[in-house]
């Protein structure tokens, strides 16, 4: 089982999109796959139909030790792909984990307990922000997927990440690896052009090959509650996405 966090400091960037967007491209391969809402703003959420304002358990009672992963996720729509859920009370479980002992792997040991073979592939949503959920979602990832826009300030947000990403290296999580995806890419405009060429010539090692471009379906998506793969299955963004769950998967050496 691969587990992945998607994260990136600045937000607009795609970050719950690429989530969705991504764990639906695994499931067309025939991957089971779990996404983890951990963003209060539990956008990811509801872009699966879930409302976070009914919600019994979600996925901070699991960060506080209340309860397994499994036992607060559910079934999406889209068959094969599962969501450990969040809504806005996510915020005071943020505050709460300061008080518990080496509270940055919760996460991880949630996880960890997860049946063999029930899913290969786990997703974290993680806040735009530096702070205890986003702490456990980087420690319980093998890989971590920095969205970035080819834009001025993308270098700006990616030192940020890149410098986090070594911190948990040293302290929690040794074997955490990161990679970079362009996304939002507006191939008409002479700027993002220009900084795309910056981004492949400085970032080669830690880029995907795939860029992800501007569509409108790909927007609209969310608010149909299914990934782009199934909303609008032959747009350019949803063959986009299926390229890059493809690197993913050879990346871990997978079929």
């Amino acid at each position: 089982m691969k587990t992945i966090a998607i994260n990136n400091h600045k937000g607009g960037v795609a970050k719950t999109t690429t989530c969705l967007s991504l764990g639906g491209a695994l499931v067309e391969m025939g991957y089971a796959v779990l996404v983890i809402d951990l963003d209060p703003q539990a956008h990811l959420s509801l872009s699966l139909g879930v409302q976070p304002d009914t919600l019994r358990r979600h996925v901070g009672d699991a960060l506080l030790r209340k309860a397994s992963l499994v036992s607060v996720s559910r079934e999406s729509s889209v068959m094969g792909l599962d969501i450990a859920p969040a809504n806005s009370r996510l915020a005071l479980v943020e505050k709460l984990l300061y008080g518990q002992n080496e509270y940055e792997f919760n996460l991880k040991q949630r996880i960890a307990t997860i049946a063999d073979g029930l899913y290969d592939f786990v997703l974290i949503d993680s806040p735009p922000s530096m702070g205890p959920l986003t702490l456990n979602a980087l420690t319980a990832a093998d890989l971590l997927v920095i969205p970035v826009q080819a834009e001025y300030y993308a270098s700006l947000s990616l030192m940020q990440l890149a410098n986090l990403a070594k911190l948990v290296q040293k302290k929690t999580n040794p074997n955490l690896q990161y990679r970079v995806v362009v996304t939002m890419y507006d191939r008409r405009n002479k700027i993002c052009r220009v900084i795309l060429n910056q981004i492949q010539t400085e970032l080669k090692p830690v880029l995907f090959d795939t860029i992800i471009e501007v569509d409108t379906k790909l927007r609209e998506s969310p608010a149909y509650n299914k990934p782009v793969t199934m909303y609008a299955p032959k747009t350019r963004s949803a063959m986009q996405y299926r390229a890059l769950a493809k690197e993913l998967v050879n990346q871990n050496g997978r079929r």
